[in-house]
C-alpha cells in the first residue's frame, strides 16, 4: 500500500473533505441500521446489519459478543459499509459506501468511554473504522447519474453520466 493509500480515520476525511463527510454522517444518521460487507474464512462475502456511530473524529463499529461479523473482523479487517438506502426508491442524499480497515478496540478505557456514551448491550466488540474509501453516488437534475469518490491523499473525484 502506497503513502498515498494508508488509511485515515474520520477526523481526517472530514478534514480533508468536510463536505462530503457531512453528507455521509446525514445519510448514515437518517436511519440505525446499515449493512456491513465483511469477510468470510473461505472469502466470501458476509453481509450483516449494523449500527455504526459518529463519535470524537472516529467512525465506530459495535458487535454482539462473538458475532461472525466480529469474528470475520479479526481475522481480516477490510469491510465494506452501506448506508441505509431508505423506505422505497426516495434514496434521499444519495446512495453512500465506506470501504476500509477495521481495528480492534481492545484498551478498556476506551471501550468504557464509548460505552458510557453509546450504552451498548454489555458485553461488546468495538472497532475503529480505517477508511479507504468513500464513494456517494445520487441523480442530479433527474438526468445525470454523479459519482462521488474519495481515496486517502487526494481530492474527491466526481463523474457524470447521462
Amino acid at each position: 500500500m502506497s503513502a498515498l493509500q494508508t488509511p485515515v480515520n474520520w477526523a481526517a476525511f472530514a478534514a480533508a473533505e468536510p463536505d462530503l463527510a457531512r453528507t455521509v454522517e446525514e445519510r448514515f444518521g437518517a436511519f440505525t441500521h446499515h449493512v456491513l460487507a465483511t469477510l468470510r474464512r473461505d472469502g466470501s462475502p458476509r453481509t450483516s446489519g449494523l449500527e455504526v456511530r459518529f463519535l470524537h473524529g472516529e467512525l465506530w463499529l459495535g458487535m454482539m459478543p462473538r458475532s461472525l461479523k466480529a469474528l470475520d473482523l479479526r481475522r481480516d479487517p477490510r469491510f465494506a459499509l452501506q448506508a441505509n438506502p431508505g423506505e422505497r426508491q426516495s434514496m434521499g442524499g444519495g446512495d453512500v459506501r465506506i470501504g476500509g480497515r477495521a481495528v480492534e478496540v481492545t484498551d478498556a478505557g476506551a471501550k468504557a468511554a464509548y460505552a458510557r456514551e453509546v450504552e451498548p448491550p454489555e458485553p461488546f466488540h468495538l472497532f475503529r473504522a480505517e477508511l479507504t474509501e468513500v464513494v456517494r453516488t445520487y441523480v442530479e437534475d433527474d438526468a445525470y447519474l454523479v459519482l462521488q469518490t474519495w481515496k486517502p491523499g487526494g481530492p474527491v473525484r466526481t463523474v457524470k453520466r447521462a
